[in-house]
């Protein structure tokens, strides 16, 4: 048997050198991988002729941290995952080739237990690794993204169980994610008494007919103090599957609106039905907003994020577009696509945020839109959240805007507030 030949085939990365570092072979897959030919390498120093790297001294090299290894135990070493630059022939182009490594060495020792060649076996991971890192990033930026906007965001499995709370949902109930999704009930245990059982069955029903709810609840903070909410849950369905993979629901604070109803309900009975439209109004307004279809894109409220220093539309949710439906606003500046904004001082606001990093926070802002299908104003009233988005080394690299239009309700406190005078 031809056990060169042999070697030569092996469908795995391998090269044969000396203690010296002196290669003596190598696998036709190694040299497809690294972009050689036998002649180029055989007789040559593995690490400072055949493949040296920019980044490292030869002592500092892992590799050849890794292979001293060998030598002093006469073991197989596995590496750490290893970045290296293998340079590339002329005939390819030239320069390096920025890569990840998985890597092991195996001594093969002579008759008197001396080691006498060492077989390396690598594995480029490049792309594994940088998918991983992606998925990463991705989750990251969904973190940042949940935990920034006001609303206590969470995810059940179609067994009713919570896989995920956001940052605010822990700091408003005092519980930390894993004891939330520990529990066999969930957000229930911070739920008020009164509210479990009806909660319970309009859960149940939308989860047998795999539509999604909406219900007003109490939930008790880390204080023990219990705050109303508007509370809304969206079946997804991910990828082909033809059933529900997960539920995705937010908590929304209305507790202002809450005391303000009752408070008017117990100054005059003559303002029962007022109250009533008022509830109708909140009501509508929230069934009127989708809720979050996936964790991004479909959030329940005006939605966007600006890239770079220039602010440039890149993600934009069908609220945010909906304050401007006469507009393309994908990948234009606020500037270019809502003038007014500049006019009216909320690019300089951006500005601010990004420059320094901090956050902004407002309620009731008022901003005049021009329409420019009728060249008609028209008053609006936002809450708004301007959050940095921060990049490699905490570098500002965008901001996320998040809000409500709170028009109507404004309009309306307006007029009960004058009801109220008169």
């Amino acid at each position: 048997m031809d056990f060169s030949n042999l070697f030569q085939h092996v469908p795995d990365n391998l090269v044969v050198f000396t203690p010296d570092f002196k290669i003596i072979a190598a696998t036709d897959a190694y040299l497809q991988t690294t972009m050689r030919k036998q002649e180029d390498i055989l007789g040559l120093h593995l690490l400072l002729e055949a493949f040296p790297d920019i980044h490292y001294s030869f002592e500092e090299n892992p590799v050849r941290k890794s292979i001293a290894k060998v030598i002093e135990t006469k073991r197989v070493d596995f590496m750490d995952l290893v970045r290296y630059n293998i340079a590339r022939p002329a005939s390819e182009g030239g320069g390096f080739y920025e890569s990840i490594w998985e890597a092991s060495h195996t001594p093969v020792l002579d008759q008197e237990g001396n080691v006498e060649y060492i077989i390396q076996k690598t594995m480029d991971v490049t792309e594994r690794e940088q998918a991983k890192l992606a998925h990463q990033e991705s989750e990251n930026k969904f973190r940042i993204m949940t935990d920034t906007v006001p609303q206590l965001i969470y995810t059940v499995s179609p067994e009713g169980k919570v896989t995920y709370v956001n940052e605010r949902f822990v700091k408003y109930t005092g519980i930390p994610a894993q004891e939330i999704m520990a529990s066999s009930t969930g957000f229930m245990d911070v739920m008020h008494p009164d509210d479990k059982g009806p909660f319970a069955t309009r859960a149940q029903e939308s989860f047998q007919k795999q539509v999604e709810f909406q219900a007003e609840i109490r939930m008790r903070d880390r204080d023990g103090n219990y705050r109303w909410f508007v509370k809304k849950c969206s079946p997804v369905v991910l990828g082909n599957q033809n059933k529900v993979s997960l539920w995705v629901g937010s908590a929304t604070d209305i507790h202002a609106t809450k005391q303000m109803v009752q408070e008017l309900l117990e100054s005059n009975e003559q303002m029962a039905l007022l109250s009533d439209q008022v509830h109708a109004a909140l009501e509508k307004a929230q069934s009127e907003r989708k809720t979050l279809e996936n964790m991004i894109m479909n959030a329940p409220a005006i939605f966007c994020t600006l890239k770079g220093p220039e602010h440039r539309f890149e993600l934009i949710n069908p609220y945010y577009q909906g304050l401007f439906p006469d507009r393309e606003l994908q990948d234009k500046t606020v500037a270019e696509a809502v003038p007014e904004a500049a006019e009216q001082g909320f690019v300089d606001l951006l500005d601010k945020v990004y420059q320094t990093g901090e956050a902004f926070s407002a309620k009731e802002v008022y901003f005049q839109r021009k329409r420019q299908d009728t060249k008609t104003s028209e008053d609006v009233y936002l809450t708004l959240n301007y959050q940095p988005i921060f990049g490699e080394g905490m570098k500002t690299i965008g901001i996320l805007v998040f809000g409500y239009e709170i028009t109507e309700h404004v309009k309306l406190r307006q007029s009960l507030q004058k009801e109220g005078e008169a």
